[in-house]
């Protein structure tokens, strides 16, 4: 069922539109090389073997999951004897180009740079981290979509309908509600339509009574698994993770419940999640909800204790709460900061007041001198007193924000700092008037 001709393929017309680059070159009988990038089932093989008919140049297709620098050589040694002896262009499909090692790349590209092939690399991963930056400069990246449902519906009514490549000698009949099912439930993803078209197909042509006709029962047959795109590692799962970082941040527990959903029935881990929502504790809640860490631990625990999908609960109670919780990021801004400084103003030294003083040398060198012991201090706060190196003196890493418990955190501070600013003042007075506040005897 791949189609034979550029009028037939289905979807991606924001790139093969009128007046879109890609269509522009191929009416003026060009093609360059480029990077196909996409969701599996979309298109990109097809596209490439359609680009080389349209061009009428040799179409040559490589695994770079089975290709080795021997097939990469024999593949560019016909390119050349093609162009040189018969005048015809090379494309050079190169299926998973992303599996393709930085040598396996770059050894492409002197014979992309001079015209001895045209390279067209299809990959599912995001090709700015696995293609190299000298391939990804000569070459152009088209993004293709995963395939609404009414271009699902087309190929599926084409299959049904082909006497030929398809399943019309059959003479199956279909209704339009299980065709829409299926378009539905095939995610965006063609090659997945088609296969499943084909098993409901062969169940229907295995009835006993003859019936030439696919009905729910064998269509739900081959929808029992779960079909969500998830590939654990991919940019799908990290996309969905972000999504649900996010609806978490932005307080919107509907959409972090989904999106919480979406990666569970994929099959991602629910460690894994319940990981990466305590971070979310910590990173967007942090004290405006202490609370919100501990149970996010509470959750991890419940779900190591009960499995699936019991504990799954406890993950998505967690989650909600998270959502709902008043958020801040005033530890993690704050942290950050003081971490840049540690790691960036060199080993500054620790305040003499607050060092350890364990042997009498060190209290003779002045180790601990002038600490004091904020138990005994009034509300057991030294004011004035400082604990930075004296480089960082006054800096202010942490700032609470007027949400939750950090308005009470940040009212408390407040205070504290100006306890601190009367303590200077004072302090400014005593040194400017030594004997301010003694009583003349003489």
């Amino acid at each position: 069922m791949r189609p034979a001709r550029l009028a037939d393929y289905v979807g991606q017309t924001h790139i093969l539109g009128p007046d879109k680059p890609l269509a522009r070159a191929l009416a003026a009988g060009r093609i360059h090389s480029m990077i196909l990038w996409g969701p599996p089932g979309t298109g990109k093989t097809t596209l490439a073997r359609l680009l080389a008919a349209a061009v009428d140049i040799r179409f040559v297709q490589i695994s770079a999951v089975m290709a080795g620098v021997k097939d990469i050589r024999a593949a560019v040694a016909d390119a050349r004897e093609a162009r040189e002896v018969h005048g015809q262009g090379t494309l050079l499909f190169v299926d998973e180009v992303h599996r393709f090692n930085k040598a396996q790349q770059d050894g492409l590209l002197p014979y992309v740079e001079d015209g001895t092939l045209v390279l067209v690399g299809a990959t599912t991963e995001n090709p700015s981290f696995e293609v190299n930056n000298a391939l990804l400069s000569r070459t152009r990246t088209y993004v293709l979509r995963a395939l609404d449902q009414d271009a699902i519906r087309e190929l599926i009514d084409r299959a049904l309908a082909d006497e030929h490549d398809g399943l019309g000698a059959q003479a199956l009949s279909m209704s339009d509600t299980l065709r829409d099912q299926l378009a539905a439930r095939a995610d965006g993803d063609a090659r997945r339509a088609l296969n499943l078209l084909e098993l409901a197909a062969d169940i229907a042509a295995g009835r006993e009574s003859g019936e030439a006709r696919i009905t729910q029962a064998d269509l739900d047959e081959v929808l029992r698994e779960g079909l969500r795109r998830f590939d654990k590692g991919g940019d799908y799962f990290y996309d969905q993770m972000s999504a649900l970082h996010k609806s978490v941040r932005g307080t919107d527990p509907d959409a972090t419940l989904y999106w919480l959903s979406r990666m569970l029935e994929a099959g991602c881990d629910p460690r894994y999640v319940a990981r990466r929502i305590t971070r979310m504790a910590s990173e967007d809640i942090g004290n405006a909800d202490p609370r919100a860490l501990r149970l996010a631990l509470d959750a991890w625990d419940t779900y190591e204790r009960l499995g699936t999908p019991e504990g799954e609960l406890a993950i998505a109670q967690a989650a909600v709460y998270m959502a709902c919780a008043p958020k801040s990021n005033a530890v993690y801004s704050a942290f950050n900061a003081a971490w840049r400084d540690a790691r960036e103003r060199g080993t500054l030294e620790v305040p003499m007041h607050i060092r350890n003083a364990p042997t009498a040398l060190m209290k003779d060198l002045g180790y601990a001198e002038g600490y004091r012991y904020a138990h005994n201090e009034a509300d057991g706060y030294a004011a004035g007193d400082s604990y930075l190196p004296e480089e960082l003196v006054g800096t202010r890493y942490y700032t609470p924000v007027s949400r939750g418990l950090e308005i009470k955190i940040g009212e408390k501070l407040a205070r504290l700092r100006e306890r601190d600013a009367a303590a200077a003042a004072e302090r400014r007075v005593t040194r400017s008037h030594p004997d301010a506040g003694t009583t003349d005897t003489g």
